[in-house]
């Protein structure tokens, strides 16, 4: 009894055994199929391929700094033609050095036996299925090609764009970043900004100071003029050329509309304008000429 209990433990175990030894010898020889195989890849092609590829790293090399020295080139002809910081330099330099690494990957991969070809078409169709997907922001690119090329202002310019105004804080090909007054910062795609009208504060090197002065009508008109000249001329940061002016701009209900005005730096243009509000009301009072508040005469009938 016990011998067959042994003999009925001992055949399946055999069986497995056998099938394992089996399988593992299948593998052994599959690997040394293979293993024959690139043996006489390596020592048919080998030579060849590693030429390819030495070659092809080479040209990589090479081809990088090429394409380095070629950016150096151009932002030196940019600079020449004054848009060394400008938008448009940083544009075409990226156009320039993409398209230059485009190409240069284009022959390291041909170098190496792949071909392009199929890759190119496909990257064809991709593209022109993409246009439609992006056309939001292929308008952003564009409007941001015509701003770099137009150039209507640039970092650090105090401009009003879409309704919104600030310091131009950054600029790229999709949107212009804006500093507010109030130290917000706001992303303005550039659809935005170059399909509306853009005032550039900071493009002209001088800036007028524009305020209104109400006198009442008893006041001497002359007089007044006089004083808020005077005055101007004295805030440092006024210019002498233009003058400063006050000349009647309208009768009101209540008084006399002065429109005073004077010139300075754009950069000393907010320090002269609140220096002319108050230095202006203060000689006003210290000359008696009277600022009337609004007043309204009522008749009164039986």
């Amino acid at each position: 009894m016990t011998n067959e209990v042994v003999e009925a433990v001992a055949k399946p175990a055999a069986k497995v055994g056998g099938k394992v030894v089996a399988g593992l010898g299948a593998q052994v020889n599959e690997g040394k199929e293979l293993w024959d195989q690139v043996v006489a890849w390596v020592a048919e092609k080998g030579v060849d391929f590693a030429i390819n590829v030495a070659v092809a790293l080479v040209i990589l090399l090479v081809g990088a700094i090429a394409i380095r020295l070629i950016k150096v080139a151009v932002e030196k002809a940019l600079a020449k033609a004054n848009r060394g910081n400008s938008l448009f330099s940083k544009f075409i330099c990226s156009v320039v050095t993409k398209t230059c690494w485009a190409l240069l990957l284009m022959v390291f991969l041909q170098r190496l036996g792949i071909n392009v070809t199929p890759l190119i078409a496909g990257l064809g169709v991709t593209g022109f299925i993409l246009g439609f997907a992006f056309q939001e922001s292929l308008g952003n690119l564009a409007s941001g090609m015509m701003i770099a090329i137009n150039e209507p202002f640039k970092v650090g310019d105090y401009i009003n764009a879409g309704g919104i105004e600030g310091s131009v804080r950054e600029l790229n090909m999709m949107a212009t970043i804006l500093t507010t007054p109030d130290n917000k910062k706001v992303v303005l795609p550039n659809k935005s900004v170059w399909g509306s009208p853009i005032t550039n504060y900071s493009a002209m090197e001088t800036r007028r100071v524009d305020m209104v002065v109400g006198i009442a009508y008893g006041s001497d008109i002359g007089r007044a003029k006089d004083v808020a000249v005077e005055t101007l001329r004295k805030i440092p940061g006024v210019l002498d050329d233009p003058a400063p002016m006050a000349e009647v701009s309208k009768l009101d209900n209540s008084s006399v509309l002065l429109t005073v005005r004077a010139w300075s730096k754009n950069a000393d243009y907010w320090s002269v304008y609140f220096a002319a509000q108050q230095q202006v009301k203060e000689a006003f009072d210290s000359a008696d000429i009277s600022i009337p508040f609004p007043q309204l005469t009522v008749h009164m009938d039986k």
